[in-house]
């Protein structure tokens, strides 16, 4: 088999802004895998969270062996952007090489429909009251929160869109206290959950405190070998392709989740319609859907998933698996 892999920019539809800072635009890494007769599509973003670079990641994959398995992939890469990159190509060159669906091969139902959350970047509370309105049709808004001064903020966007669920992001950007003055706040203004208050690193404070809405662990859950850290301080898990290391990899970490009594949510970095196609599987049946990225960017891939009034569709074949 021969491996490729190329940097690719794709525009924002407007600056996307979180507490760790702003961008106008996505870059991704994308993958390819031939075998002579198919080639494998795969992407991944490369996230400085991580002490991951685009040259960094392009390095990791540069050095695999060209006869690389999805099996061996695990043992020779961390979970990270990396990974997830050849993993998901390789689940598109097995799904072509075999002439079925991704899904076939993981012996799952042909995906359904899935509502998405529809994300709000930080801002003024005058400009996110601006963004709430505009996007007040979308069943579910998330706010990209965590600051000092976030109750404005979210004020606002239940003014602009009273009507909307609301999930609320905070990047890590609050301390336990901050979060245990917001928490009653957050009740009473409807949100539904709050994704990753505290750092990883200092997430025990989450030990004994109450949880009046549930807490998601983000930043502090990337593979299945996260999960005895979280006991305690969490109530649901974000998976995501890029923090886990794949499709293999998440569809493991989504079961054992489960198993172990936390909900899920399966989220996105910001990237393109091939970087979500994979996660629209492991998405099935969560309690809740985060893969807007193709709607953040000005510019897509060829082929990109269908957004509608039912959600994110099943990638068509031609884009992935």
């Amino acid at each position: 088999m021969e491996i490729s892999v190329t940097q690719d920019v794709f525009r924002l539809a407007q600056a996307f802004t979180i507490s760790r800072g702003s961008r106008t635009e996505a870059k991704v890494l994308t993958v390819r895998i031939r075998d002579g007769a198919h080639e494998g599509r795969g992407e991944c973003v490369p996230y400085a969270r991580y002490d991951e670079t685009m040259d960094s990641v392009t390095a990791q994959i540069e050095n695999l062996p060209s006869d690389v398995t999805r099996a061996g992939l695990y043992y020779m890469l961390a979970p990270g952007a990396a990974r997830n990159a050849v993993d998901c190509a390789l689940w598109d060159l097995e799904a072509k090489q075999a002439g079925k669906r991704a899904w076939e091969l993981a012996g799952l139902p042909a995906p359904l429909p899935e509502i998405t959350a529809y994300t709000l970047s930080l801002d003024t509370p005058e400009k996110m009251q601006a963004q709430a309105s505009k996007h007040a049709h979308r069943p579910l808004l998330k706010i990209k929160l965590g600051t000092p001064d976030d109750m404005p903020r979210l004020e606002a966007v239940r003014t602009g869109a009273p009507k909307a669920r609301i999930i609320i992001d905070a990047n890590e950007g609050w301390s336990a206290e901050v979060y245990a003055d917001l928490a009653p706040h957050l009740v009473r203004l409807g949100v539904e959950l709050v994704e990753q208050p505290l750092p990883a690193a200092e997430d025990d404070a989450l030990i004994g405190l109450d949880r009046p809405l549930p807490i998601c662990a983000d930043e502090s859950c990337h593979d299945r070998a996260s999960l005895p850290k979280l006991k305690g301080k969490y109530d649901m898990i974000n998976v995501k392709l890029d923090k886990a290391g794949g499709l293999t990899e998440a569809l493991a970490l989504r079961r054992e989740g489960l198993a172990l009594g936390y909900d899920v949510m399966v989220g996105c970095m910001v990237g393109s319609s091939l970087a979500m196609a994979p996660a629209t599987i492991l998405a099935q049946g969560v309690r809740v859907t985060d893969l807007d990225g193709p709607l953040l960017l000005a510019e897509d891939r060829e082929h990109a998933l269908v957004f509608d009034d039912k959600g994110v569709h099943a990638p068509d074949v031609r884009l992935w698996g």
